[in-house]
Formats: structure tokens, sequence, C-alpha cells
């Protein structure tokens, strides 16, 4: 083969290179890099929205409570040998109750339907940070007799009970679990607070 032969045939196989790799490229960016979800993928998205919303009422329900403790903590010192082990168990509760997350990321805004492995983590801390950033809830009024402040706290708890009790209802299985477990607890923590051991 002559060089002239050997030029034209380098130069059609460059031709016919680049005609394939704008084929390539037009194909990719004719759905705009992401597919329409599908009926099953939303309807996955409905439920994990929902669950949610749920996982983001109870986890507000149970900070509420933990701020209530740690007002009368700081109006009340005294109590703190009786109220410390309860109000690490309502915090114990609080992270528990977040763990799955509380905000779902669109699947129209991904290119694939399948949740990354730290989908879950980037959600809780998406929701720990709206939750940090938001209004200050007003300072909890405590009252001045430790007496009447326990008996406040012991219907803070049995209120948090109630929530996680009616939530547990729409809950999907295991984390209805998690719901009684708690609602048991600050059950048993009004109980305490109030009848179990003299102020």
């Amino acid at each position: 083969m002559t060089t002239t032969g050997r030029r034209a045939l380098l130069r059609a196989g460059a031709a016919a290179g680049a005609a394939a790799l704008v084929g390539c490229s037009s194909s990719a960016d004719g759905d705009g890099g992401t597919r329409k979800p599908s009926a099953a993928q939303l309807e996955a998205e409905r439920v994990a929205r929902a669950e949610a919303a749920l996982r983001l009422r109870s986890v507000t329900a149970a900070r509420g409570l933990l701020e209530r403790y740690d007002a009368v903590l700081a109006a009340h010192p005294a109590l703190a040998p009786r109220l410390t082990p309860l109000r690490r168990s309502v915090a114990a509760h609080t992270n528990a109750l977040g763990e799955g997350g509380t905000t779902v990321t669109p699947v129209a805004a991904s290119p694939s339907a399948t949740p990354s492995p730290s989908a879950s983590a980037t959600a809780s801390t998406t929701a720990s940070a709206t939750a940090s950033s938001g209004p200050k809830p007003p300072p909890v009024r405590v009252a001045a007799d430790p007496r009447a402040a326990l008996k406040e706290l012991a219907a803070a708890e049995r209120e948090a009970s109630d929530r996680h009790t009616v939530a547990l209802v729409t809950a999907p299985p295991e984390y209805a679990r998690l719901l009684a477990s708690v609602a048991a607890a600050g059950a048993a923590h009004a109980y305490l607070l109030t009848e179990g051991a003299p102020a």
C-alpha cells in the first residue's frame, strides 16, 4: 500500500471515530442524562415521604421532651440524680427515632432510582441541619416548685407517649415496634416522676 493510500485510510478511520463519538454524545444528552421515573418509583417515593414525615413528627416530639428535661434540670439542679437517668433514656430514644432519616431525595432528581448506601445518613444530617437552623422555640417555662415541675414533666412524658402511640398505627412494622417501645418507656417515666417516688 502506498503512503498516499495509508493516509487516506487513516483519515477515513478518524472521521468514522469522530462520527461515532458524536452519536454517543447525542444519545447520552438526548434525555438530559436522567430518565423519567416509573410509576413504581414514584409510589416508592410517596411511601418514603410519608415515612420520613412520620419520623420527623416523632423526632420533634422527642426533642421537645428532651428540652423540657433540660429546662427542669437547669431550674432545679437538686433533681439531677433523679432526672439524669430518665433524660439519658429520652436522648437515646430521640436518636433512635431519627436514625432512618427524615427527608427524601426525589427519584426524578437523580439518574438512578437506587439510593446510595449513604442516602439515609445524608437524609439524617440534612434533617438535623434544617432543624437546628430553623426558628428557635420559646424557652420552656418551669414551675418554681420542684413538685410542680415534676408534675409538668410527667405530663409532657404522657403527651409524647400518646403521640408515639397514635403514630405507630400508620408506621411501617419495624418503626411501629420502636414507637411502641418508646411510648411504653414514656408511660413508665411519667409514673416514676409522680407516683414512683416522693419529691
